[in-house]
């Protein structure tokens, strides 16, 4: 239960089982063919998806190295520990960042991004995170994307724990680069990163001057372009056969339905956290599917609540990060999750807090959600 690596399903599991083949053979252009073009429904986009063997980071970097010159101008947007991430890629890269920085567990205003991008037409980029994962928030990327679209500026959005789980509409969003991983609501294993490439974006791409190699935007899209399309280098071929499967799920469930399913799993589990007497930690959204972020009680550290729930009941939850860490733990119900795993996690966090010293009502967590599934049902 934790917000990635996330469970995944045993026909994705199978699927990796499977011989291995050669990357350059006619039946890997089949299989990458469908794959893109499943992405592409998930992603909500018409435009190029970029894949790479790395996890979500090495998108988010790919970005920086692909859009920019050093030298360059950004508005980097941070509500948590991976807002803070995006400032920290693009010093290493030389670039001279504005940082917008919120406290964590609040939203990012638009308005301020208005404000900041009238104030210096010179920035070239705004990078921000869509599903904050140290804190459960998720950022109003519908709005921003809107401001950003009126100037030269690029937008550029970490979509990683959020695609697949609430709604992302890339191209609607005026989104410009938009970067995800296979770990989180894509339910297959780590190890694949995707950016989506817009039209603007491609402008940027081409004036770049910022070093790279394997993670350069132009070798992908000429391969991916060629007659028989391909990956410029070897791809983990075993887990793109995972999220082959992993995707056709998603389009079997439809994405309508995906959101809506995520939705009551994260509506019960804070139904749930609230019933036994505990506090959300951040601004509460019922958009925010992926990641339930808790308050630990006064009385006990956050830290110890994780392991119990670990070491006694078997369930792997997450700490804080940074400085709110043994502040609040983190639930994790992206991906691969139904109605049982959430009550099986609240049954084992009224145990761990009896356990711990923590009084709550047996059985109260467990109810309430219970109530908010039979009303979904």
């Amino acid at each position: 239960m934790t917000p990635g690596p996330t469970p995944v399903p045993p026909e994705v599991l199978l699927a990796q089982a499977s011989p291995m083949i050669h990357h350059r053979a006619p039946i890997y252009t089949e299989i990458i063919l469908e794959v893109l073009e499943d992405l592409k429904y998930v992603f909500q986009t018409k435009n190029d998806i970029i894949m790479f063997a790395s996890s979500g980071t090495g998108a988010m970097e790919s970005a920086v190295a692909n859009c920019f010159s050093a030298g360059d101008k950004v508005l980097v947007v941070s509500i948590g520990n991976f807002g803070a991430r995006w400032a920290k890629i693009s010093e290493a890269y030389g670039l001279n960042v504005t940082l917008l920085d919120y406290e964590w567990g609040t939203k990012a205003d638009p308005a301020d991004i208005e404000k900041a991008l009238a104030a210096d037409p010179d920035l070239k980029g705004v990078l921000v995170t869509h599903s904050e994962t140290s804190t459960g928030v998720v950022n109003d990327i519908e709005t921003m994307g809107a401001i950003v679209a009126k100037t030269p500026a690029i937008f550029i959005v970490d979509a990683i724990s959020g695609l697949g789980a609430s709604d992302m509409q890339t191209d609607n969003w005026n989104v410009d680069v938009c970067v995800a991983g296979s770990q989180k609501a894509l339910m297959t294993p780590p190890g694949l990163a995707f950016a989506s490439v817009s039209d603007k974006a491609w402008q940027a791409v081409e004036t770049s001057t910022l070093p790279k190699f394997y993670f350069d935007y132009k070798k992908s899209r000429d391969a991916l372009h060629k007659a028989e399309p391909q990956s410029p280098f070897t791809p983990a071929v075993s887990t793109i056969l995972g999220l082959a499967v992993a995707l056709k799920m998603i389009r079997e469930e439809t994405l309508e339905n995906v959101f809506a399913r995520h939705h009551v799993n994260a509506a019960a589990t804070r139904a749930g956290v609230k019933a036994l007497g505990l506090e959300l930690f951040g601004t509460e959204d019922p958009n925010a599917h992926s990641v339930t972020a808790v308050k630990a009680p006064g009385d006990v550290d956050g830290q110890a609540i994780v392991k119990s729930l670990r070491v006694k009941y078997g369930i792997t939850t997450a700490g804080g990060q940074g400085k709110i860490k043994g502040k609040i733990f983190r639930i994790g119900h992206c991906g691969y999750y139904d109605k049982f795993d959430i009550l099986s996690l609240l049954a084992g966090l009224e145990m761990a807090l009896v356990g711990l010293g923590h009084e709550v009502t047996a059985g109260a967590g467990v109810a309430a959600a219970e109530q908010v599934f039979e009303a979904n049902s």
